[in-house]
């Protein structure tokens, strides 16, 4: 009892979200159609309660709680502070298009509770079993999400869809880890390292369930070959619903592959190391090239968020600290790079019709210049031009692949970079140099328009001064 008095404050954060997120689901159900708009309220203040609880605890060293299963870490402090961030955002620009579609869901921000929930158990994760429990509270989430819009043929086939293929992975990840646990017998990440040590990387089974461990997390993350539901997720889904999913769950999948992988699997890093230059490779091949032939804006920002996922992965595979801070400064940036393109996307829908084509953007610097200087801040990132967030992001990545001996694989990250910047550069060519389809002036409620502006020129502060944000991660990562 003594012990466990002890350890219960390190999980105060997710303990006050699980009952905040109940009491929530409660209210919900209590308060009239037409004042339901309290609930992303709440879930916001919900969600700034939690921030407030994981910066006053935040660990200087790391700490393992209930018998090994729980971890807290400075990364893990510094991954959920970013979720959290990036999910208060994404429910203000989720609340102002929800209104403008005439489709209010109270469900979306109770999901969305209890994926970030998910999200910070799974950050925390210190055994296999709790990397599961974290992941699945995620997925289902995710799932329901995506079929929120009940009306929408396309939202339900995405759905189908994840779902289907959310299933074979976690099964995958489950049965990989059934492997590892049948091998050494232990189900905690540092100990099952040791054991791996011991029994020695090439041993059959242990590759086996690698492999299978690699599957799980690469459909998490969204890397190619095991990238098929993210266009159509993506495309189907509400805006809404597309700015969340591409958004704050990429930092829960990296923070997955550096428990599994990096605290777990260390002893067999020649053996995922390659696995994963492989996945990289590809995944900036097929998400650039097939980004280009793209009409549709969201569809086109899932390829390039497969590209960037495989940008990712070359701070992991570098196998070095500073290669992981790397990684870990660049799935921040993307949250919010992601978040705040899919915001513009939101800004241009109106009632009962979604903006998502790139003809959509057409002349908008005439009809609101403003915003299209916003975008074209975004886009500058995501395409990584200096001097803004997502240049130092893949910078910081090429340089550790480069440090680790990989200069091929840099020089193919490089060619890649350049061949991505075309379809972002489309878009900006749209904006500034093309007659506007209408004349109508981006709608939505004030405090969305400061927020939205307030996303993309943090990039931009971010980019001209990278090393606030790396120190963080470098410190995080235990350097």
């Amino acid at each position: 009892m003594n012990a466990l008095l002890i350890e219960l404050p390190l999980a105060w954060p997710e303990l006050a979200l699980l009952l905040l997120g109940s009491v929530l689901l409660v209210v919900d159900t209590m308060v009239p159609g037409e004042s339901r708009r309290a609930t992303c309220l709440l879930a916001q203040v919900a969600l700034v309660i939690v921030t407030v609880l994981v910066v006053a605890g935040a660990p200087a060293e790391t700490n393992l709680a209930f018998s090994g299963h729980f971890v807290s870490d400075p990364m893990a402090a510094a991954l959920k502070v970013a979720i959290l961030l990036v999910s208060v955002m994404a429910f203000s620009y989720a609340a102002d298009y929800f209104d403008e579609h005439g489709f209010f869901r109270g469900e979306f921000y109770i999901l969305g509770l209890f994926a970030v929930l998910g999200m910070m158990v799974l950050i925390s994760a210190h055994s296999l079993l709790t990397v599961y429990l974290g992941l699945e509270l995620l997925s289902l989430s995710l799932y329901s999400m995506v079929a929120l819009h009940r009306d929408s043929p396309s939202a339900s086939e995405a759905a189908m869809k994840y779902f289907v293929l959310g299933a074979l992975a976690s099964g995958m990840l489950l049965y990989g880890m059934s492997m590892l646990y049948g091998m050494t017998g232990t189900l905690e990440l540092s100990a099952l390292s040791r054991a791996v040590a011991d029994l020695g990387g090439n041993n059959i089974v242990l590759v086996f369930g690698l492999v299978f461990i690699v599957v799980g997390t690469a459909f998490k993350l969204g890397l190619v070959p095991f990238h098929m539901w993210v266009p159509d997720v993506y495309e189907g889904s509400p805006t809404a619903v597309t700015l969340f999913v591409s958004s704050a769950p990429k930092i829960a999948a990296f923070a997955m592959a550096m428990r599994l992988l990096v605290d777990g699997l260390w002893p067999m890093f020649p053996a995922w190391e390659g696995m994963l230059i492989v996945l990289s490779v590809l995944s900036m091949a097929a998400g650039n090239v097939i980004a280009i032939s793209q009409s549709n804006i969201k569809r086109m920002l899932a390829y390039s968020t497969i590209a960037h996922v495989g940008f990712l992965v070359l701070g992991i595979l570098s196998g070095t600290a500073t290669g992981y801070a790397g990684a870990m400064f660049y799935a921040i940036v993307y949250a919010f790079m992601s978040l705040g393109s899919f915001g513009m996307v939101m800004l241009l829908s109106r009632r009962q019709w979604e903006h998502d084509r790139l003809d959509d953007f057409q002349g908008l610097a005439r009809r609101s210049p403003w915003f299209a200087l916003m975008m074209l801040i975004l886009m500058f990132s995501m395409a990584g031009v200096p001097p803004f967030a997502g240049f130092w992001a893949k910078w910081f990545v090429i340089k550790e692949v480069i440090a680790a001996g990989h200069a091929w694989l840099a020089a193919v990250a490089v060619v890649f970079s350049v061949v991505g910047a075309y379809y972002y550069l489309r878009i900006i060519k749209l904006m500034y140099f093309d007659e506007p389809v209408a004349m109508a002036a981006p709608r939505a409620a004030p405090g969305v328009r400061i927020l939205l502006s307030a996303n993309a020129l943090a990039l931009f502060v971010v980019g001209v001064l990278p090393g606030a944000l790396m120190a963080l991660c470098i410190r995080a990562v235990g350097m």
